[in-house]
C-alpha cells in the first residue's frame, strides 16, 4: 500500500518535471521517497534503461567511476527522471568504469584544457551523442579534494593548482545554463582558508540568478556504513531546501557487521573463487606479524608493535587498527588497501580489506562493475561519492526542482552551514559526537 502511494506520488513528480512552471509541493514525502530509493539501490543493475522521455539530463565532471551519477541513475530505472549523458575524468580506468556501468561516454579529458575557450567546450559536447540543449541539465562537479584536505596543514602557506579547478568548473558550468549544479568536496572547502574558492563559485552563480547553499553531511546519516563527512554545495534557479539526514540517531547507523559480516572468510593468499572483487592485498610477512597482534573488533596497535617511528609521533592511533563490527567504518580512502595507512584491518581476520568490502563500505551495490587493476580499483572506490549518499542527493534535487519555489527570504537554518574557522578537522570530533549528525 505504501509503495503504491509512493509510486503515484513519483508519477505526479514526473509529470510536474515536464512542466515549465512549478505550482505543487512534493516536499512532505521527501524522506519516504529517499528511504524507498535507498532500498532500491541494492538491486541496481548496470546499463539499466529508462522507459520514455527523461525529464532531466545529467553531465558529470570529475566523474571518477561514477559514484555521484549512480545516485541519479538509480532513481531513474522505472520512471525516467534523470538521463546520464556522460562523465569526464582524467583517469582512464575510472572513465572506462563509468562507461561500462552507464553505457554512455566516459571521456578522458582535463577540465583545465576544456576551460581555456568555448570551442573546447563545444568539442566536448559533440562527443556526447545524448546531449540535448533543449532539456534541463544537471551538472555534477566533484573536483579533486587533495588540495583542500586538512592533512595538508603543513603546506597551507603554498597554493595548490587543484584548488583553482572549482573556478574553472564554475565558468564551464554557467555556460551550459544548468537547472542545478552540485559540488561535493571535503569539509575544508568551507573553511576560511579556502573560502575564496567557494566564494568564486557562489559569485559566478548568484550573479547569474541562482540560489547557492552549502552544508556538511555525514554519509553515515544517509545509510552509508562509514563515517564520511563531506561538503555539499548546490545551486538552483529558485530557492530550495538542502537534504536532511535519513537516519537521525547515531545508534541506527549501518554498521560494518551489517554491511560486510556476511562475506565469506578470506586470506591474502587465497582470494575468493566466486567473487573477483573479494580479494585483499598480498601482505608481507612483517605486516602480517603486526596484524596478528592487533586485538579483534576495533583493536588498536599496541605500543612497541610495528615500526618504531609510530611510537615517536602522535596522530597515528588508527594506523594498523581494526574496524569495529558494531560501528560504521572510518572514511574509506584510496589507501584502504593498506593496513599501514589507517584503521583498515578486518575486525577479526588477519588481513586488510578486500576490494569488495571497501566497495560495500563505500555504498556501492553488488552489481556495480569496476575496470582496472587492484590499486586502480581501490583508488576509484576511495575517491568516489558514496552512491548511498548520492541517491539521497538525487532525490532531494528531483523534489526541489519539481516543487514550488520557496520564498526568497527562506533560510535553511537546520541544514545550511556557514563557513567556519581555519579548518573543519578541529571541530570534527564535536560534530561526530552530536546526537543528530549532519
Amino acid at each position: 500500500m505504501v509503495q503504491m502511494i509512493l509510486r503515484n506520488e513519483l508519477i505526479n513528480i514526473y509529470k510536474a518535471s515536464k512542466q515549465e512552471s512549478q505550482n505543487q509541493d512534493f516536499r512532505q514525502n521527501k524522506d519516504k521517497i529517499g528511504e524507498y530509493y535507498f532500498n532500491e539501490l541494492k538491486s541496481w543493475l548496470p546499463l539499466s534503461k529508462k522507459k520514455g522521455d527523461s525529464a532531466f539530463q545529467v553531465l558529470d565532471f570529475f566523474s571518477g567511476c561514477g559514484g555521484m551519477s549512480l545516485g541519479f541513475n538509480s532513481i531513474s530505472r522505472d520512471i525516467p527522471f534523470f538521463e546520464i549523458i556522460g562523465g569526464i575524468d582524467i583517469n582512464p580506468d575510472a572513465a572506462k568504469t563509468f562507461e561500462i556501468n552507464f553505457g554512455v561516454p566516459g571521456l578522458v579529458d582535463d577540465i583545465v584544457e576544456i576551460s581555456k575557450n568555448k570551442n573546447n567546450l563545444k568539442k566536448l559536447l559533440k562527443k556526447l551523442p545524448l546531449y540535448d540543449k533543449s532539456k534541463p541539465l544537471i551538472i555534477i562537479g566533484c573536483a579533486p579534494c587533495q588540495g583542500f584536505t586538512s592533512h595538508r596543514k603543513k603546506n597551507w602557506n603554498f597554493s595548490d593548482e587543484r584548488n583553482t579547478l572549482i573556478g574553472k568548473f564554475s565558468k564551464i558550468a554557467i555556460e551550459l545554463n544548468p537547472a542545478c549544479v552540485i559540488m561535493e568536496n571535503v569539509p575544508e572547502l568551507l573553511s576560511s582558508k579556502y573560502l575564496e574558492h567557494l566564494q568564486e563559485f557562489k559569485d559566478i552563480f548568484t550573479k547569474n540568478g541562482y540560489f547557492v547553499k552549502q552544508t556538511i553531511v555525514n554519509a553515515a546519516a544517509y545509510g552509508t556504513p562509514q563515517q564520511r563527512f563531506r561538503a555539499i554545495v548546490i545551486a538552483m534557479k529558485h530557492n530550495f531546501k538542502l537534504p536532511s539526514p535519513l537516519i537521525q540517531e547515531r545508534s541506527n547507523f549501518v554498521t560494518v557487521r551489517e554491511a560486510i559480516g556476511h562475506l565469506p572468510p578470506l586470506s591474502p593468499l587465497k582470494p575468493s573463487t566466486v567473487d573477483t572483487l573479494h580479494k585483499c592485498a598480498n601482505h608481507r610477512e612483517s605486516t602480517l606479524t603486526v596484524i596478528r597482534q592487533i586485538p579483534v573488533n576495533g583493536g588498536s596497535r599496541p605500543k612497541g608493535v610495528g615500526p618504531k617511528c609510530l611510537d615517536r609521533v602522535k596522530g597515528f592511533s588508527d594506523v594498523y587498527g581494526r574496524l569495529s563490527w558494531d560501528k560504521p567504518s572510518i572514511t574509506i580512502t584510496r589507501y584502504a588497501r593498506n593496513p599501514a595507512s589507517g584503521r583498515f584491518i578486518h575486525p577479526e581476520q588477519d588481513r586488510g580489506l578486500s576490494m569488495r568490502e571497501a566497495s560495500i563500505l563505500q555504498g556501492f551495490p553488488l552489481n556495480f562493475r569496476f575496470f582496472g587493476n587492484f590499486d586502480s580499483i581501490f583508488k576509484q572506490i576511495g575517491e568516489a561519492v558514496p552512491p548511498t549518499l548520492s541517491t539521497a542527493l538525487a532525490v532531494n534535487v528531483l523534489i526541489e526542482l519539481t516543487s514550488v519555489s520557496l520564498k526568497e527570504n527562506f533560510i535553511d537554518f537546520k541544514t545550511s552551514v556557514d563557513p567556519a574557522g581555519e579548518a573543519y578537522s578541529s571541530v570534527m570530533a564535536g560534530i561526530k559526537n552530536r546526537r543528530i549528525s549532519f
